[in-house]
């Protein structure tokens, strides 16, 4: 399965016979091959800079975007449910399980020029294709409905009614997706995504008992009396909001899009490694928040993002870093519906052969963008649904993701084992055994959260 697109600079006379998103790609990657050539010219650290800062980008976003809105609020849940005895530990252990899927991503798109979902459907047929792309449709309008929560959540300490936070976020993302070409696209994604590092100076901020954190890291612990069946729930949340099937479809579109090829996997691993340890020190720093300040208070256990937002109140960070904190909210809705409303767009245009890159114009590709728009509408009616269920929706979406997650990962090793396509950058064995036990992890938790709802009193 040759790549579509996988090279640096057109052919003589071959420019007439490109498509138009393929030509953008060329415009793009004409920057990379001169930035190259200099460097081989005259090698500096700076010029070196240059061009790894020209290549990062989908890495960075799909990292930053899983903490997304739902994960924030996951978080935040959790640390004022559990405290940071379990969980510090437990975000430190599985935030490289993020690194090491999404790493194959950046190799399968580079080397074949091709998306997840075009990928699926090329090797292994429509009904696999259709199958993967059901459930990504699926959980990807769930996970919405988990970012306009955030948005219209952050927004309504402001005052902002939750009708026009839902509708101005989405016309913002929409007019994001259909009036800016790629490179724009990325560009102005990346700085929205800055926004979720608000976090961490509130951790800061809050003056935690560092002493505890660093403790936590030895003991590792449950809490004393917590409801097995409730904990596992909350186990396979975090799971689903460090890992979930939009981040594999996002990344290797991403990729593709970009026109990132072989030469380029260097620095997209660079990238990938960049995003996971922002993601990793965001979510430690929500939790450490939360579980300093939220935990042990009456009823925490049980408390909605509203009520850990009005203790937060109390705390160090006092209203102003509270109102930051809905900031952060509301970015981090954002950023992931921008990030997962082009999933859904790229995995639909690739199973459906539509003209499909962002470099094109609506006119020119409008099915392709209103796929993606169709879902992102859908999930911002349901948030405004009058009495919505919206905490336990949150937990609950992200547990559907961990539910999902084996089928995608299945999927993505078959493919990256596929010397036929990979060639040389089939995974190593390392990579291999890494992978097959993130599924084991998945399935035994999944299972053993099963377990625990039909035979509440055998765990």
């Amino acid at each position: 399965m040759a790549a579509s697109f996988n090279t640096d600079a057109p052919a003589s006379g071959a420019w007439e016979n490109l498509s138009e998103e393929d030509r953008q790609r060329l415009a793009d990657r004409s920057r990379v091959h001169r930035l190259r050539k200099e460097l081989e010219t005259r090698p500096t650290l700076w010029k070196r800079l240059i061009l790894l800062l020209t290549l990062v980008g989908p890495g960075i976003l799909v990292m930053v975007a899983d903490n997304d809105a739902g994960g924030v609020i996951t978080y935040a849940q959790t640390g004022a449910a559990y405290g940071i005895g379990f969980f510090i530990p437990f975000l430190l252990l599985i935030t490289p399980v993020a690194y090491v899927v999404q790493e194959m991503t950046v190799r399968l798109g580079a080397v074949t020029g091709r998306g997840h979902a075009e990928m699926i459907w090329g090797r292994y047929g429509p009904f696999w294709g259709s199958f993967s792309l059901i459930d990504l449709v699926i959980a990807n309008v769930l996970t919405l409905v988990t970012e306009f929560i955030g948005i219209t959540v952050g927004l309504k300490v402001f005052g902002v009614p939750p009708i026009w936070s839902a509708i101005g976020a989405f016309f913002l993302i929409a007019g994001i997706l259909l009036f800016l070409r790629y490179s724009s696209w990325e560009r102005v994604s990346l700085w929205i995504a800055a926004g979720n590092l608000v976090f961490v100076p509130l951790a800061i901020a809050a003056h935690p008992h560092w002493s505890q954190v660093v403790a936590a890291l030895g003991t590792w612990h449950i809490p004393a009396g917590v409801a097995i069946s409730g904990f596992l729930y909350v186990i396979l949340a975090n799971l689903g909001t460090t890992i979930a099937p939009w981040m594999l479809f996002f990344q290797q579109s991403s990729v593709v899009d970009k026109g990132l090829t072989v030469k380029d996997i260097r620095a997209g691993q660079i990238d990938t490694a960049l995003g996971t340890f922002a993601m990793g020190v965001v979510a430690i720093a929500l939790v450490v928040l939360t579980g300093t300040w939220v935990f042990g208070t009456p009823g925490a256990a049980s408390f909605g993002i509203h009520r850990i937002m009005a203790a937060l109140v109390h705390s160090p960070i006092g209203s102003i870093g509270t109102s930051l904190f809905a900031l952060g909210l509301v970015e981090a809705g954002l950023i992931a519906a921008i990030a997962i409303t082009a999933s859904t767009s790229w995995a639909v245009g690739e199973a459906l052969k539509l003209p499909r890159s962002i470099n094109l114009p609506p006119q020119r590709a409008l099915p392709f963008y209103l796929s993606g728009l169709l879902g992102t509408a859908l999930a911002a009616i349901v948030v405004l649904i009058p009495n919505a269920p919206l905490g336990f929706l949150n937990l609950t979406v992200q547990v559907v993701a961990s539910i999902f997650m084996p089928a995608a990962m299945l999927f993505l090793l078959m493919l990256l084992n596929d010397a036929e396509i990979m060639g040389e950058h089939v995974n190593k064995p390392w990579q291999n055994l890494a992978s097959f036990a993130i599924v084991a992890m998945l399935i035994f938790a999944n299972g053993l959260y099963g377990v625990s709802v039909v035979f509440p009193h055998l765990l």
